[in-house]
């Protein structure tokens, strides 16, 4: 049982790979692969791994001898064509759950950092402001808390429900918003159009969809309040960049941050990487990040195999 791991490099440093490869009889890593080796690097393979890696129908038709399973060292699974990994009898798995705390915690250090303005105090700091002060503290930027603020979320999944948990810690209170393309009306959740006024906060965390595409555009930026904060760790299309640069910079809205992008890396820039937007913190796609989630997705591929290898496999696509 042969296996390659495309890209490697994805999971990053400080974490082991040994449980996938007490999972194969042999395993080949590579830390990236672009799209004219593919081919080259899946063939004679049974087990493929790609976290980013595109694979689709030419390259599966490509090949004589397509593998047996597809692993997925991630949950979104766009990258890979399952229609014709369907029609060449190739299953698919991927890996769910892993960064639930890690992305959660990185929604609410967002909250946190926005509400406290800890960069703009920490950058007053660095260019000496403090030390010129003729009293004891800064009071250059408003400082609010969590505490009796309203958190809406969009998108109450494994990590919504986590989000919604650390919120109500903080003293929160939490409005849940009806997904666009849920399909009819659900018990304790509000229209969009319903809940953005009401919000001091709003968290994204929801899959990108054409339903959810652009889901927030400027009118949804201009029916929120004007002090507003809007996180977004799920998928950067969800948000229209270019309005809410522009309700940054016009003080129509109070403030946002972003561990996603709609173009990633964003080698082409982007807007809400241009300087002078205030308030704004933009990660690089870290939240999932932590050694832990990046060792659990590990682990969740070689489960994957074992399990696949004993005819019981788990956490499938097809």
């Amino acid at each position: 049982m042969k296996a390659v791991f495309l890209d490697s490099e994805t999971v990053g440093e400080g974490v082991s790979l040994d449980a996938v490869r007490d999972a194969v009889d042999s395993l080949h890593c590579h830390d990236r692969t672009d799209a004219e080796a593919t081919v080259a690097r899946m063939r004679g393979h049974d087990v493929v791994i790609s976290n980013k890696v595109i694979i689709r129908r030419p390259q599966i038709q490509a090949l004589e001898k397509p593998p047996k399973l597809i692993c997925v060292a991630a949950t979104g699974t766009n990258n890979i064509d399952l229609d014709a990994c369907a029609d060449a009898g190739i299953q698919v798995c991927n890996a769910r759950g892993y960064g639930t705390d890690a992305v959660a915690q990185h929604a609410l250090g967002l909250m946190l950092a926005l509400s406290t303005r800890l960069l703009d105090y920490s950058a007053a700091v660095a260019r000496g402001d403090w030390q010129q002060a003729p009293q004891f503290c800064l009071l250059d930027y408003p400082v609010r808390e969590l505490a009796g603020l309203t958190l809406g979320i969009v998108g109450h999944g494994t990590l919504g429900k986590r989000v919604a948990l650390l919120a109500e810690a903080f003293g929160m209170r939490v409005l849940l918003a009806q997904r666009p393309g849920s399909g009819g009306e659900t018990p304790g959740r509000l229209p969009l159009a319903e809940l953005l006024p009401q919000v001091d906060v709003l968290s994204l965390h929801c899959p990108l969809t054409e339903a959810t595409r652009n889901l927030i555009g400027a009118p949804e930026l201009a029916a929120m309040k004007r002090d507003a904060l809007l996180i977004n760790t799920a998928r950067g299309g969800l948000v229209d960049e270019g309005a809410l640069a522009e309700a940054l910079r016009a003080g129509r809205l109070g403030g946002a941050g972003f561990d996603v992008l709609s173009e990633e890396p964003p080698r082409n820039g982007n807007v809400l990487l241009e300087g002078g937007i205030p308030n704004l913190i933009v990660t690089p796609h870290t939240a999932w990040a932590s050694r832990e989630a990046r060792q659990r997705i590990c682990d969740q591929v070689a489960e994957n195999i074992r399990t696949w290898r004993a005819g019981a496999p788990i956490r499938t696509l097809l």
